[in-house]
């Protein structure tokens, strides 16, 4: 896939921050056409939301998409919920995986595949506050190693 075809349009950095991250899922939106302007805009926020299987049916609630500029009065509600388009197998999948303790669906990013708007959905398990002190370390870390390495690098080089 040629990388212009693959645009992110609104991405959730703190889901890797505040969760595990096991399994990841692609899901289709519906959405309304003020919708699909307002988050090629990039007016889309997926910080507070979730996704939720009720009626055999997937749903992304607590989304927030800025109204359309242009829209006047065919403008969609910014919090409405919206379907996930998914196959069957996959939503029986998800809807047994979340009935476990502890797994919750959050998603990750939204973005443009072929013209279309895609959702990464991801299976998620809470981290402790332990977990996430032990993931900043890490990455502090990782950091100073990289930063030691360059800085030798950059002394013997001339």
């Amino acid at each position: 896939m040629k990388k212009s075809e693959f645009k992110i349009l609104s991405e959730n950095r703190q889901a890797s921050h505040n969760y595990h991250l096991l399994e990841r899922y692609e899901a289709g939106i519906v959405l309304s056409g003020t919708e699909v302007k307002s988050i090629r805009a990039g007016k889309m926020q997926l910080r507070e939301s979730y996704a939720r299987i009720e009626n055999d049916e997937a749903w992304l609630l607590n989304a927030h998409i800025s109204e359309y500029s242009h829209g006047n009065r065919e403008n969609h509600l910014p919090m409405r919920g919206r379907k996930l388009l998914l196959h069957r197998r996959e939503i029986d999948k998800l809807l047994g995986i979340t009935r476990e303790k502890g797994l919750s669906l959050i998603p990750t990013k939204v973005y443009l595949k072929e013209g279309k708007v895609k959702a990464e959905i991801a299976v998620a398990k809470g981290k402790q506050l332990h977990d996430k002190r032990e993931a900043d370390r890490k990455r502090t870390d990782e950091l100073e190693a990289r930063n030691a390495i360059r800085a030798n690098k950059a002394r013997y080089e001339p």
